[in-house]
Parts: structure tokens; C-alpha cells; sequence
């Protein structure tokens, strides 16, 4: 018998990273994880798997030494204002996790063999025109741009010969029980479940089980390299978006909401309205040619899936 792989899931505490760690062990992979936790809390132990914290470059090579794969899911969440503070922690949260990896992992004796490093679809330009793909996407401006681009820029400078390294490029991720669907949702039972903004933007997204499979085929496929898009090919605007998430909540009226409000109400919130506004086309040209098969490939099924729990 084959003893069991091992997975490293660094920021394994949120939506994304809580349904990996699931997902490995019930496929039968050992996990271990990275973290952040407070001293006052005790050790970082979440169920009793080997574990460590960023302030710690020789825990985390140990927690790397061994393993087949490394998953880096670690950011701060960029649901907040972008004002001068948390624009340099997003960054930072980003930047400096992937550096810490790299650190450690040339510390390694027996490092994992992948390394897939989360990056996001925003890297590229606002799009109503044509989809974005790995080889002919035109990259963007703005924060967000930047961010992305400095986190690919840290994953590539980290000198790892031993390790494959692929930044993914994660378009929206939707699931059961998180993710970014909750707040159209939520609009849509008030009834302000119309198109936001023109309407004409578009929405690209996956589905958290092919973004989980994802993550097993590229460990699988030693020939791909290079910034991976994950996204299901199966993208919307924003007025078929809302529609679909109306009929899949049971919302029969839905008021548009004009970008002025928009951006009126998420300074109201203290949030941003590039989720909602900023055309992404995403088109995960690599992962179609290498022969992925997505297993939720059309949003108005996944979004009946996920708004009954089936999913």
C-alpha cells in the first residue's frame, strides 16, 4: 500500500481554504496548514494537524519538508474600504505569506513538488470586448492590478529549482455556506436584485469544488506551468447574472441599482464597488486545452444548486 499524500493549505481559515482542507481528507490526503493566530489562543493545533504560524520561518519549513503539495490561500480580505491603511495590508498579507513560503521552502530537504500559489482574475484589464486568457489577456491598472502583480512577482522571485510554481488566477468563487454570492443573494430577497450598474459587465466565476479539483489536476499535470486561469467558461453580464440569481432565490422583482448608488451605499458599508463593476472575462484557455472537465459549468444550475444546499 501507498502511504497518503500530504497537503500544505496556508490560509486555510477561510470559505476557500475550510472546504480544501475538507475536500483532502476526505479524499484521503494528510493536511497540514499555515496560518496567523494570536499567541493568547495557544498554539496554532486546529485539529491536531501539524500546523504553524507566519512569525515562524523554521516551523513552516518543517510543515513544508515532506510534502507533495502546497496550497497558498493566504490575503486579507478585500471586503473594506481601499483607504491608505488597508491597501497596504492587503498587500502586505499578500506579499510577505508568499515570501515566508518561499524562505522556507529552500530550507526544505524534501520540498513539495507544486506549488500553487492564489492570485486573482481582476489581474486583468475591465473587458466587454473580448475574454481574457493566460497567452493574449491584457493586464489592467489600478490597486488591485498592482496587488496581483506584486503577489505573481514574490512567487516568481522565490528560488525553489525542486518546486513547480503556478499563481491562479481565481475568478469569483461561489459555494454553499460562503463566498462571494451571499450579498447579491441577500439583495435580491430585498428585491434590489436588478442589474447593477450598465448591466452589460461580466461575471466570471467557479465554482469552490472545480476550483478544489482545479487545484488536483495541475498537481497531477507536471506540464503546465506559467499563471493558470480558473474560471468557468460559462460567463454572464451582470443583467443575466442577476436574473439567474433571482430565479434561483425566488425573487420575482428586482429594482436596478445605478452606479451612483452604488458607490453611495459601499462607502455607506465601508466596502468597494469593484465586485460588482468591474467587467471580468476570464477565460481559462489553459485548463480547457490540457482537457479539465468542469463539473459546474453553467451558473444557473449552480446557483439553483447552491440556493436549495445541494451544493
Amino acid at each position: 500500500m501507498t502511504s497518503a499524500k500530504t497537503v500544505v493549505i496556508a490560509g486555510a481559515s477561510g470559505f476557500i481554504g475550510t472546504y480544501f482542507r475538507s475536500r483532502f481528507e476526505r479524499d484521503g490526503w494528510k493536511v497540514r496548514t499555515i496560518g496567523r493566530r494570536p499567541a493568547a489562543d495557544g498554539p496554532y493545533d486546529p485539529g491536531g494537524t501539524e500546523a504553524a504560524t507566519w512569525d515562524d520561518d523554521g516551523a513552516i519549513a518543517r510543515v513544508l519538508d515532506g510534502a507533495d503539495l502546497l496550497v497558498n490561500l493566504a490575503g486579507r480580505s478585500v471586503n473594506c474600504r481601499y483607504n491608505t491603511k488597508n491597501k497596504a495590508a492587503i498587500l502586505e498579507s499578500r506579499v510577505s505569506t508568499t515570501a515566508a513560503l518561499g524562505r522556507a521552502l529552500a530550507r526544505c530537504a524534501a520540498p513539495p513538488s507544486t506549488w500553487l500559489n492564489a492570485s486573482t482574475g481582476t489581474i486583468y484589464r475591465h473587458a466587454e470586448d473580448r475574454p481574457q486568457s493566460e497567452r493574449d489577456g491584457d493586464l489592467g491598472t489600478g490597486f488591485s492590478v498592482d496587488v496581483a502583480r506584486a503577489w505573481e512577482a514574490e512567487l516568481e522571485a522565490a528560488a525553489t529549482p525542486g518546486t513547480r510554481k503556478i499563481p491562479l488566477r481565481i475568478s469569483i468563487v461561489l459555494g454553499g455556506g460562503g463566498g462571494a454570492l451571499r450579498p447579491f443573494a441577500n439583495l435580491a430577497r430585498l428585491g434590489l436584485g436588478g442589474h447593477m450598474g450598465p448591466g452589460s459587465q461580466k461575471f466570471s466565476w467557479v465554482h469552490v469544488e472545480d476550483l478544489y479539483r482545479t487545484i488536483r489536476f495541475l498537481h497531477a499535470r507536471t506540464d503546465i506551468s506559467g499563471p493558470v486561469n480558473v474560471a468557468s467558461p460559462d460567463v454572464v453580464d451582470n443583467r443575466e447574472l442577476m436574473r439567474l440569481v433571482r430565479r434561483a432565490y425566488g425573487a420575482p422583482i428586482g429594482v436596478p441599482t445605478p452606479a451612483w448608488l452604488l458607490r453611495m451605499g459601499a462607502a455607506l458599508i465601508r466596502t468597494e464597488t469593484e465586485l460588482v463593476l468591474k467587467s471580468r472575462w476570464v477565460q481559462p484557455q489553459k485548463l480547457l486545452e490540457a482537457g479539465f472537465i468542469f463539473t459546474q459549468p453553467e451558473l444557473g444550475r449552480a446557483l439553483l444548486r447552491i440556493s436549495k444546499g445541494t451544493a
